[in-house]
């Protein structure tokens, strides 16, 4: 059985997705606290990040779902006028991701069965596989878990207006904590399979 790692990529985006974060912070220190620099950085470094993804064939909607984040982030940032603001986009993605997942789990469309089944390329075959079906609605609230974190963490962090604190609190919080996820889930659904169950690929 493949490790989720494996087959949904994890790393890559996970670290693709901190880059520009880590650009506005370090623009916005380098330029004596100016945001129209630290947002410049920061859309340059999406562009960037952007450009890698296509050349190397990937997902464009990925890369056009990571420019056009930023860009949210830089326009709020620009309105308000508060460094901190950078990253509110960013918690209210989490906190509305935690609610889609708990409530995939709620009506039995556990978003991380709907991720891999999509990578496996079976579409909704999982789903009538009642053991499958069960490993991927516990393991999805790992996910669930790893979003209240992101949540938990930086929302404080935003209202104390402690900017560089939230740059630091992005970067650790995405491929360390999302490769604990992975593994963590990888683990859960393995030991929710009974004895005998062929795996992902094959759903009974």
């Amino acid at each position: 059985m493949e490790s989720f790692t494996e087959l949904l990529g994890g790393r890559r985006g996970a670290i693709d997705s901190a880059v520009p974060s880590v650009a506005f912070v370090a623009g916005w220190l380098l330029a004596g606290h100016s945001i129209r620099v630290g947002s410049a950085a920061a859309i340059g470094a999406a562009v960037v990040v952007a450009a890698i993804r296509l050349k190397q064939r990937r997902t464009p909607r990925a890369a056009v779902l990571g420019l056009l984040g930023v860009l949210i982030a830089v326009f709020i940032v620009l309105r308000t006028g508060r460094a901190e603001d950078f990253f509110l986009a960013q918690i209210a993605t989490n906190a509305a991701s935690a609610l889609a997942w708990i409530v995939s789990i709620l009506i039995r469309w556990p978003l991380l069965g709907v991720v891999v089944g999509v990578a496996l390329g079976q579409r909704t075959r999982w789903r009538r596989d009642p053991a499958l079906l069960s490993a991927y609605s516990r393991a999805s609230w790992i996910w669930v878990g790893q979003y209240l974190v992101r949540v938990a963490v930086m929302l404080p962090l935003w209202y104390a207006g402690h900017t560089v604190a939230l740059g630091i609190t992005r970067v650790v919080l995405t491929w360390p904590l999302v490769a604990a996820c992975l593994a963590v889930s990888y683990w859960v659904v393995r030991r929710r399979l009974p004895e005998g169950h062929p795996g992902l690929r094959r759903p009974q």
